[in-house]
């Protein structure tokens, strides 16, 4: 991927400061837009212009990386750097079915997801919206969502940025967890702050990323934008308005609270314009994902993009191919948090359990194609080529004995067989292979230990919440 130079660097962020002190950018949101006045910013109604040096004075607190603590500390994380970590798919309303069935999905499938985050050997951490489940109150269904994230997973966990509301509620089931004093001091959730292009900002989104940051929880502040529809058509102009809208977030994080973790984050792709539709699937948003990264190293942040990402509604050769391209790049282009990772089809409209299994393998090879290979006197093996000599076999070797289920990726849907011996198993494709093996990981699934007494305190605060 083209790396772009530090000229074209230069003109992104100079185009940048020009949309941001020239247009402005509207933080519908009375809270947001009284920060902005107290800190000598210019406002005229709820549109805030930004000088140059009030990014790069905001650029200046944000750390360059952080560590993300978990309900379980072996499986406490560093976002940042050269880490990269995996999360689930994000924001979908319906559940996708091999046979091609869409339905509604519902609060089981946020609970299956869970258990399924849980049990991987390759997703880092547990999202928030999974899916949106049809089921419970939308005005509740954060709750519901956050209270299976701590009691089915002890992974780290995706916050909710529904509202100023929700967020604060969130902040309080963790301090539940963890302590008021540890949640006021380390960021123990991630929450996804999402623009609205072009160059806006929501009430729900502005009220969220105040109370979380200032809580010191860690928010990823990214843009969709729709190249053609709500941003310019070209690649360059949208990385200029998705930096605008991403640093004007950033600044208002680091207003209400210098040092607030925050990751640079993009979701924007083209648009279909033969259809209207956005396509994530295209070329165009792994090449936005390489230069995302590019642009949060250029100010010093950890950077968010998408991973196994398709417009294919089945996990087909299509979501295949642009899956295995998205995610490629996105670990290749040094992006730290992998949103997106496992599950997605229709261009965020559904998630499906087959894809899930599938983009899951999918993360596990990729990890171990780009682990470093240890090169030292055990690994070289020259004593071993010096026993076995010319024509010999290694299979019978000790040390080949000893690395056999360790030293390669073995994949478990993704199986190598004879053809007769396949046949003879059934013929099954990888996604009906992915049937099987969920059934199997729901049955063997268990719930990681918490303390009753903290179980019953979380469930009782949900409850409480509901009520009011």
């Amino acid at each position: 991927m083209h790396e772009l130079s530090k000229a074209q660097m230069d003109k992104i962020h100079s185009a940048s400061m020009g949309i941001l002190q020239n247009v402005g950018v509207r933080f519908n949101n009375h809270e947001a837009v009284k920060i902005f006045k107290k800190n000598g910013f210019k406002v005229s109604g709820d549109v805030i212009f930004f000088k140059e040096m009030h990014i790069q004075k905001a650029l200046e607190t944000v750390p360059s990386s952080f560590e993300l603590f978990a309900r379980n500390p072996a499986k406490d994380l560093n976002i940042g750097g050269d880490e990269f970590v995996f999360a689930p798919g994000y924001g979908a309303p319906f559940m996708l079915s091999m046979d091609r069935d869409q339905r509604e999905a519902v609060m089981e499938d946020y609970h299956n997801f869970c258990k399924l985050v849980q049990t991987s050997r390759f997703i880092d951490v547990n999202g928030f919206m999974m899916v949106q489940p049809s089921d419970v109150s939308p005005q509740t269904a954060h709750l519901d969502m956050l209270l299976s994230n701590i009691l089915l997973s002890d992974k780290p966990f995706m916050g909710s940025p529904v509202s100023g509301k929700g967020a604060a509620e969130c902040v309080e089931m963790a301090s539940i967890v963890w302590g008021a004093e540890k949640v006021r001091k380390s960021p123990v959730t991630i929450s996804l702050i999402n623009s609205l292009s072009p160059l806006a900002y929501s009430n729900e989104m502005a009220a969220s990323l105040i109370e979380l940051a200032r809580n010191g929880q860690a928010c990823i502040v990214a843009a969709l934008v729709m190249a053609g529809v709500s941003g310019p058509i070209t690649i360059a102009g949208t990385l200029a308005q998705q930096n605008a809208e991403v640093l004007a977030g950033v600044t208002l994080a680091q207003l209400v609270r210098p040092g607030a973790p925050i990751v640079y984050g993009s979701a924007s792709a083209p648009t279909d314009m033969r259809t209207g539709s956005l396509s994530i699937g295209a070329p165009e948003v792994s090449a936005i994902v390489s230069y995302t990264a590019q642009i949060a190293r250029y100010y010093g942040l950890p950077s968010r993009g998408g991973g196994c990402l398709t417009d294919s509604h089945i996990p087909d050769i299509q979501s295949g191919v642009q899956s295995a391209m998205g995610l490629l790049m996105a670990v290749g282009a040094g992006i730290n948090f992998i949103l997106h990772a496992t599950g997605i089809l229709g261009s965020y409209a559904g998630m499906s359990y087959e894809k899930f299994l599938i983009d899951e393998e999918l993360c596990g090879a990729v990890r171990k194609m780009v682990s470093p290979v240890q090169v030292d006197s055990n690994t070289l093996q020259e004593e071993a080529v010096a026993v076995v000599g010319i024509g010999g076999e290694y299979l019978s070797q000790m040390e080949t004995l000893k690395r056999c289920r360790t030293e390669f990726f073995l994949p478990e849907l993704m199986r190598v067989r004879e053809y007769n011996i396949w046949r003879t198993l059934g013929g099954l494709r990888a996604d009906q292979t992915a049937a099987e093996v969920l059934r199997n990981r729901l049955q063997v699934y268990e719930k990681p230990p918490i303390d009753r007494n903290l179980e019953a305190e979380l469930v009782r605060y949900v409850e409480k919440r509901k009520k009011s």
